[in-house]
C-alpha cells in the first residue's frame, strides 16, 4: 500500500506474452534497466487506456488486456509509485522502433527473462503469471449509463433513452471495453442498456443481442445468474439494471468457489470484469469510466 502522507504516481503496464510462451522485457537507457512495458497514467486518463498506450508506445504493440494481475507499490525519492498491471497479449506487431525511453526489445522464455529482469517486483510478477492460467476470456458486467430521472418518463419504461452525460458515458465505455479486445455484446431488452454497449458494440464490429434474462421486470435472480453462467467461456459483455447486478456477481462468484465482494452492486456506467479459465476466475476488477 502507498505510504500515509506521500505523493503517489499513479503507472500502468503489462506483462506482455506470445505464444511460446515469450515474455515482451524491455531496456530503457535512461535508466540502463530491463523491465516489463509500463508508464505514468497522464492527468484525467482511465488506467485501462493507460495500459494499452503505455504498451503501444513502448513496443510498438497493440495488445488486448487479460487477467490483471498484482499491483506494485516502491519509493521513488519523496514518492511513492503505485503500477497497475494486467496480462496482455499483442493483437498485431510491428517492426520494433528504438525511441528515447525504450532502445532495446527482446522476446524471451520465463527462465531468460528472469535473469534478464532488472527488478525483484518483475520477477515476482512473472513468477505469479506462471502460477495462474495464461489465457483467460473476459465476462463483463456492466450497469447500464445514465438515462434520466425515471419518475419523468411518461413513455413505456423499455424506451427511456440515455441523457445527455449517459451518452458521453456510453462512447467513453467503447474504448474501456475494447482494451480486453472484441467480446460478444449481451444486453437487456430496454433502450438505455442498448445505447450503453452500442458504441463498443460498433467499435468492435460486434452486434448487440437483447436478452429478457437481464431485463429488470422479466427476470429473476436466479434466471439472470444461470443465463450468465451459459455466456461463461467466450468473451462477453453484458449490459443490465442496477437491479440485476447484485444477483449476476453474486451467482457468479459462489458457482466459481470464489469470496463475493462487499460491494457488489454498481453505479450507472460502471461494469466488473471477471476473467475465467477452465472453470475457475483468474481474477475480478472493476472500473467506472
Amino acid at each position: 500500500m502507498p505510504e500515509p502522507g506521500k505523493q503517489v504516481v499513479h503507472a500502468a503496464g503489462a506483462l506482455l506474452w506470445r505464444d511460446g510462451p515469450e515474455f515482451a522485457v524491455v531496456h530503457r537507457p535512461r535508466y540502463d534497466d530491463w523491465s516489463f512495458p509500463k508508464g505514468k497514467v497522464d492527468r484525467g486518463e482511465h488506467v485501462l487506456r493507460a495500459a494499452v498506450r503505455e504498451i503501444a508506445e513502448e513496443t510498438g504493440i497493440v495488445a488486448r488486456l487479460g487477467h490483471r494481475l498484482p499491483s506494485s507499490t516502491y519509493p521513488i525519492g519523496d514518492r511513492t509509485k503505485h503500477v497497475d498491471y494486467w496480462a496482455a497479449r499483442p493483437v498485431t506487431e510491428s517492426v520494433f522502433a528504438p525511441n528515447d525511453e525504450v532502445d532495446e526489445l527482446v522476446w524471451l522464455p520465463a527462465a531468460e527473462a528472469e535473469a534478464r529482469l532488472s527488478y525483484e517486483p518483475d520477477i515476482d510478477l512473472l513468477r505469479e503469471f506462471l502460477r495462474g492460467p495464461a489465457r483467460t476470456s473476459p465476462l463483463v458486467i456492466l450497469r447500464h449509463a445514465s438515462a434520466g430521472e425515471k419518475r419523468a418518463w411518461r413513455e413505456a419504461d423499455e424506451l427511456r433513452p440515455l441523457d445527455t452525460a449517459g451518452r458521453g458515458d456510453a462512447a467513453a465505455l467503447a474504448g474501456l471495453l475494447h482494451a480486453y479486445g472484441r467480446m460478444r455484446a449481451v444486453s437487456s431488452t430496454t433502450a438505455r442498456c442498448v445505447e450503453t454497449v452500442l458504441p463498443y458494440a460498433r467499435l468492435a464490429r460486434t452486434s448487440v443481442v437483447t436478452d429478457p434474462a437481464f431485463t429488470v421486470g422479466d427476470t429473476g435472480p436466479d434466471r439472470a445468474a444461470e443465463r450468465l453462467l451459459s455466456l461463461a467461456g467466450a468473451p462477453t459483455v453484458v449490459c443490465t439494471h442496477g437491479e440485476v447486478v447484485s444477483a449476476l456477481v453474486t451467482g457468479l462468484c459462489r458457482e466459481l468457489g470464489e469470496k463475493v465482494p462487499d460491494d457488489p452492486p454498481l453505479r450507472k456506467g460502471e461494469f466488473w470484469v471477471a476473467h475465467l479459465a477452465g472453470g475457475a476466475m483468474a481474477s475480478l476488477e472493476r472500473h467506472s469510466v
